[in-house]
């Protein structure tokens, strides 16, 4: 480095700009960038020099900027946190210059594409530029029209297959790609903590909303500080904060796309089954309400509405963290998720038939704090299909509960004594909290609803 870069440059005094592309292609068995560590110790001797440096964002590299001698002298551009505009405009002028290329050479295609498809697929592209080029090169087929492979493209919005699959320079694809960082990520430590990393990205790709590693490490029984370098394993394909409060989400929607499709990630290593990893996440769910949900967790006064509470939106932030949040809302559909399951199915149903008896109302709480107890519905019917095709008979009073509820198309008719679901309930704790003080508490479930409710609140 000195002899063949630091003292040409700094005798010949010149301003100049040196780059190093694909950094993380350097393979490096050290905690931090070995090429990096060098630079931090000369950059300063040449201050007319410019270093412009590009890789994923792999753990060495990451350390390697961190490095005294370099962290004073570097800016750090990240890419996900380029304002989004910016990047759609450069994918847009290079999508324009590489479809009129292929209009040039073509012939035949006068005024395509269309603005309209240009910005959709630009939003299909969603700002990753390798899964720009594999789309021009899938429509860019020399045995096909390019009119009917856009087409193609725009009418599967729920597809990445293709681009996936289209090969780039030398034979390399998305799929190829996203396998060698996969391979890179798990190791070649053996197979005993696969399982572990198969968890924590199927709870990334599954969820119905972005979690933090705080909730993942919640629903799969491990330790955050476990979870944290499993996640940072993939910080070249997912968007990794340092709080363990910042939701995680993936890159790209190719990368879920290619993880649960057998057919594009063949490597079983790598592979996420999704109702087997639905089944995890309705557990994780399920028993993490069935541990937090408690009566009248938000601190009410005995026959208080929501409307008369002091601070309601500070109670809840205090009381409803981000996991039991999540699991309040979401887990019926994981439930959904999970019934093709091969694994972990015996084991959802009594978790289920504790969170019914004992937490139900406690839950239902919750949901009216959150302002959405209407989606209760929706929740229940899932779970009493579920129970149904499992011929739970234990729950046969639950069945005839929920359809109940279900096949009331104007629940604002209810009377208070069937379970009053009218906007001033939704809004309000009161008539929740009326119930579960003046009736003994739980009921099993197999013998009666909730004991000498089960008339009333059976009665439309």
């Amino acid at each position: 480095m000195d002899k063949l870069i630091v003292q040409p440059l700094r005798e010949c005094d010149i301003s100049t700009v040196i780059i190093v592309d694909a950094l993380d292609e350097c393979k490096d068995d050290e905690p931090e960038s070995a090429i990096l560590s060098v630079l931090g110790q000369f950059v300063s001797e040449i201050p007319k020099v410019k270093f412009f440096l590009t890789g994923r964002p792999e753990p060495w590299i990451r350390e390697g900027f961190r490095l005294p001698l370099l962290a004073k002298a570097a800016d750090v551009l990240i890419l996900h946190k380029v304002e989004p505009a910016l990047v759609n405009n450069d994918i847009r002028w290079f999508l324009k210059h590489s479809f009129l290329e292929i209009a040039n050479r073509r012939g035949g295609l006068d005024g395509w594409p269309t603005e309209e498809q240009g910005d959709l697929l630009c939003e299909r592209v969603g700002g990753l530029f390798i899964y720009a080029v594999a789309t021009v090169k899938f429509i860019d087929n020399r045995n096909d029209n390019p009119r009917k492979r856009l087409n193609f493209l725009l009418q599967s919005p729920e597809s990445s297959a293709h681009e996936g699959k289209t090969k780039l320079k030398m034979n390399t694809t998305l799929d190829s790609l996203y396998t060698t960082i996969l391979q890179e990520a798990f190791g070649d430590d053996g197979l005993r903590n696969d399982p572990r990393i198969r968890s924590v990205l199927g709870a990334v790709i599954l969820a119905t909303n972005p979690l933090p590693p705080s909730a993942i490490a919640a629903f799969l029984g491990f330790d955050v500080e476990d979870v944290f370098p499993l996640l940072s394993s993939f910080h070249s394909l997912l968007i990794l904060q340092s709080d363990a409060n910042h939701p995680v989400r993936p890159f790209h929607k190719s990368f879920p796309d290619f993880l649960v499709d057998s057919t594009r990630c063949n490597n079983p290593r790598f592979y996420i089954s999704p109702p087997d990893h639905h089944s995890e996440l309705v557990i994780g769910c399920l028993e993490l309400m069935n541990r937090m949900l408690k009566k009248n967790m938000f601190g009410f006064p005995d026959g208080s509405t929501n409307d008369e509470a002091d601070g309601l939106r500070k109670r809840a932030e205090g009381n409803i963290d981000h996991g039991l949040r999540y699991a309040c809302e979401s887990w019926h559909k994981h439930l959904v998720g999970a019934n093709t399951a091969q694994t972990h199915k015996a084991k959802i149903t009594p978790i289920l038939r504790q969170f019914l008896e004992q937490k139900f109302l406690f839950w239902l709480e919750v949901l009216s704090i959150l302002g959405i107890v209407r989606d209760a519905i929706d929740a229940l019917e899932v779970a009493r299909k579920w129970l149904e095709v499992r011929r739970d008979c234990m729950l046969d009073g639950f069945h005839e509960f929920v359809h109940t509820l279900s096949r009331n198309q104007r629940p604002s008719t209810w009377s208070m004594t069937t379970f009053d679901l009218s906007p001033d309930f939704l809004r309000s704790s009161a008539h929740l909290l009326h119930i579960y003080t003046t009736r003994p508490f739980p009921y099993p479930l197999g013998r009666r609803w909730y004991g000498d409710c089960t008339s009333p609140m059976l009665t439309p």
